[in-house]
């Protein structure tokens, strides 16, 4: 009875180092030797948010917990911090992040995303290349104007204002298609406005002293700043190409009720519509107002989001109504986020901290090593029940114990390169559970190959009749664990779907092994003549399965039977 596998077992042992070699390859091609641990593993902080609207406010969107995540993605980048991890589940945002402490942590998460709308007093490059020296402004006072500008690439207007058609030339960009731009010289204005009046608290008569000009000269895109509103502040755009002298807030981002991106009627390009509040209205007529007087390249204000310059755009008007229109040149990827940007930060959400958990990194490797431990022993002990029970056969289990584990090791290191699985104390607790479900497939297959010995088939016979009715138990056991891993991963939330992540992981790996390598060794094995013969270490001897003998095989060794010779005795009575 002759099957592929029976024939040819060597072949699934082939693809099965085939699988190995390839893992080990993509590991290698990765540059990925160690699996991405979770915080209680290491330590860090996780901290469980629950968003909720400000007053006023509808229900929660999915598009708002989405941009508030990436807000706080941008938050705690921003600080340095690395291998952050953000987990998004209904109205839930999770936060882990390794080696910070629960203050530092809900300081930079917990709080609402920051928009204000700032008029630009200066503008130069980041990173300027050295220049030759030039005249400084008199007495040090500010011209009204930034003294490095690129040409702008957005305009503000009132809402219904007719769009002009590009002349054929691309607008130079105040951040650029990739954050990048060439910065030319503003050029003077005709009636340069006079220098704003001294400071009121007025934000719209704000002017920059020296010391903060002094301030703004040594300041780097990525200086820590304190996001005041009634304080002047520095800011970088995206791209970290540019960096603005801003002056306090003179709208927040409360002041806006709508954003959003279209090509109006008749129109040709992008642009992104703006509503105010009632409040806000009055407040953006007054800006625009103001601004607008200040004459061709000082007329711009910066739209920032926790302390990124988002947007410069120009305004030549003022604008009544409560709506305007940001537009330039335009994609529409480009007027999209934009609109997002000012949507979610006019509309923003508000966040109450439902769970903070800190773990020290000594307690992390504690609770790994803990881990660690009790795999080997979980190991070392079916490893001693199967030599003790199975005896020769119990090399079979720990040749298949060794492949399930690099296999696991591989595709768990390999997953979190790819999909960011973090192993986490209960993902280590599945795969000890894993070694049980293992275990338990050998223990089918053994003790079926068993019964059909006893029955009185041949030991090659009995492999292969008892794979056929042991396999379809074995899969019908995985199964069931496998769908309680599934149900598990979908209805649990937290580390607790690390542990049904791996033990579905371990079953799937357990079925794989069992069929390529555990079946096929069982095979070759029973063609030596230590397993075939029923030695009394091979765990398949007469006395170990209680029969007299093996079927095929006479009780004791086996003798060539004696040759027959014609006979010599004389008869009785001699020669006649």
């Amino acid at each position: 009875m002759a099957t592929t596998t029976t024939s040819r077992p060597g072949r699934l042992l082939i693809a099965l180092g085939v699988i190995v070699v390839l893992l080990f390859g993509i590991m290698a091609l990765t540059k990925t030797w160690k699996p991405k641990l979770g915080l209680d593993l290491r330590g860090g902080t996780t901290i469980t948010l629950t968003a909720r609207n400000l007053e006023g406010g509808g229900p929660v969107t999915a598009d708002q917990i989405n941009e508030a995540k990436n807000i706080i993605s941008q938050r705690v980048n921003g600080a340095g911090v690395a291998e952050a991890d953000i987990v998004t589940s209904g109205n839930h945002i999770t936060v882990a992040v390794p080696g910070a402490t629960q203050d530092s942590l809900v300081a930079q998460v917990g709080q609402t995303a920051l928009l204000y709308f700032r008029i630009v007093y200066d503008a130069q490059a980041a990173n300027p290349a050295p220049q030759p020296s030039t005249t400084p402004t008199p007495s040090g006072k500010p011209s009204g104007k930034p003294s490095t500008t690129p040409t702008p690439k957005t305009s503000i207007k009132p809402t219904g204002t007719p769009t002009a058609k590009p002349n054929g030339r691309a607008w130079s960009s105040v951040l650029g298609k990739a954050g990048q731009a060439t910065p030319t010289p503003t050029p003077k204005p005709t009636g340069t406005p006079s220098a704003p009046p001294a400071n009121t608290g007025d934000p719209l008569t704000y002017t920059p002293d020296p010391t903060v000009q002094a301030a703004f000269a040594k300041y780097k895109c990525g200086d820590k700043q304190e996001d005041d509103p009634l304080k002047p502040q520095f800011s970088c755009d995206k791209g970290k190409v540019y960096k603005y002298l801003l002056g306090p807030a003179i709208l927040k981002g409360t002041d806006l009720s709508d954003a959003s991106a279209g090509i109006p009627q008749g129109g040709f390009q992008w642009q992104v519509n703006l509503n105010f509040t009632g409040e806000g209205g009055t407040k953006f007529l007054k800006a625009t107002t103001n601004i607008s007087q200040r004459g061709e390249g000082a007329n711009l204000f910066a739209i920032v989001l926790d302390g990124t310059t988002i947007s410069t755009p120009t305004v030549s008007q003022p604008i009544p109504g409560g709506s305007a229109q940001i537009t330039g040149t335009f994609t529409e990827t480009e007027a999209r986020d934009l609109a997002n940007v000012l949507k979610f930060g006019a509309l923003p959400v508000a966040f109450d901290t439902s769970s903070v958990e800190t773990v020290s990194a000594q307690l992390g490797g504690n609770q790994l090593s803990a881990g660690i431990y009790a795999g080997l022993a979980g190991l070392a002990l079916v490893v001693i029940f199967s030599f003790l029970y199975y005896r020769g056969l119990g090399l079979v289990v720990v040749a298949s114990l060794g492949i399930a584990s690099v296999l696991t090791g591989t595709l768990v290191i390999l997953l979190g390169k790819a999909i960011g699985f973090t192993l986490t104390l209960s993902g280590i607790a599945g795969l000890i559970v894993a070694i049980g479900i293992t275990a338990d497939s050998f223990v089918i297959y053994f003790e079926r190959l068993r019964d059909e010995v006893r029955e009185g088939r041949s030991l090659r016979s009995s492999v292969e009749t008892g794979w056929a009715r042991a396999k379809h138990t074995i899969i019908a056991a995985d199964s069931i664990s496998l769908l309680a891993a599934l149900v598990l991963y979908i209805l649990a939330v937290g580390s607790v779907r690390g542990f049904a992540f791996t033990l579905g992981l371990t079953t799937l790996i357990d079925l794989v092994v069992v069929f390529i390598f555990t079946k096929p060794m069982v095979t070759l094995l029973a063609r030596t003549n230590f397993f075939g013969h029923g030695h009394k270490l091979s765990g398949l001897d007469p006395e170990h399965l209680g029969v007299e003998r093996l079927p095929g095989h006479s009780a004791g060794p086996a003798t060539k039977p004696a040759r027959k010779t014609p006979s010599t005795r004389k008869p009785i009575g001699g020669e006649v």
